[in-house]
């Protein structure tokens, strides 16, 4: 502190203990030591993470959707033993991640199952882990997509001589696609601030670094405020970014 005042304007040394000691604190956390670089690589890693477990829960969700949507549509019909052993699988699967907090998952996979022993291992860890969470919430959005779109579309596929997979990948997916995008884009919000989570595994995120630069300059007061302001900038930017995508949605609806 004494070293600090020595360096700024005597009018900053003239402010009162509280708005000094606040001004100390902004220079330790982002000035000392180009901590702000801190913040800024743990960005690049929150939105790795991000996307990273994004694509993957989607992957993750479709296909289960479709197996389960698949099930269902054959219930009134012929039953598939294989289908039937998926559908379960899918069943398990969505009963265990929905129902085991995401910290829990992440602490077993990180000191269980995949261990990892240096950054780019935690950071696959890190979207392995949040995807698979993902997929389970992915799964339902993208079910009820394909639930809202009209049963004749699936006869008029098959009218057409084209068989299941071939009418779910070319005539009721990319109708389904319009009706979940708002949600997937829900989704990502969420992931996004979920990642806030990965910091237990070490991985360096932008709340590991917050973390971080408390330990370093023993303030814990604007590092975690600061982070607090991060997430909540993000998360209005991209609020603002679906607002925008929905109303060309529903433009383009019009049209």
């Amino acid at each position: 502190m004494d070293q600090w005042l020595k360096i700024v304007p005597d009018s900053v040394v003239n402010l009162p203990e509280g708005l000094r000691n606040l001004l100390f604190q902004l220079y330790q956390t982002f000035i000392a030591a180009d901590r702000w670089k801190w913040f800024l690589n743990g960005l690049k890693i929150t939105f790795a993470v991000t996307i990273g477990a994004l694509i993957l829960g989607v992957i993750i969700g479709l296909l289960i959707a479709i197996v389960r949507t698949a099930h269902d549509s054959r219930r009134m019909g012929k039953s598939n033993i294989i289908l039937s052993i998926l559908n379960a699988i899918c069943k398990l699967y969505l009963t265990v991640i929905r129902g085991t907090p995401m910290m829990v998952q992440l602490l077993i996979m990180g000191f269980v199952i995949m261990v990892p022993k240096d950054d780019t291992a935690r950071l696959v860890c890190g979207i392995v882990t949040l995807g698979i969470n993902s997929g389970a919430y992915v799964a339902e959005i993208v079910r009820g997509g394909l639930m809202s779109v009209n049963p004749g579309q699936m006869e008029a596929g098959r009218s057409l001589g084209l068989n299941y997979a071939q009418t779910m990948r070319l005539i009721v997916i990319p109708q389904a696609i319009k009706n979940i995008l708002p949600a997937l884009g829900n989704e990502m919000i969420t992931l996004l601030k979920d990642t806030s989570l990965v910091s237990v595994i070490a991985l360096r995120d932008v709340t590991k670094q917050a973390q971080n630069i408390v330990s370093n300059t023993y303030q814990a007061y604007v590092p975690y405020v600061s982070l607090a302001i991060i997430y909540l900038v993000l998360v209005i930017i991209l609020t603002k970014l679906l607002g925008i995508f929905e109303r060309r949605l529903r433009e383009s609806d019009r049209r």
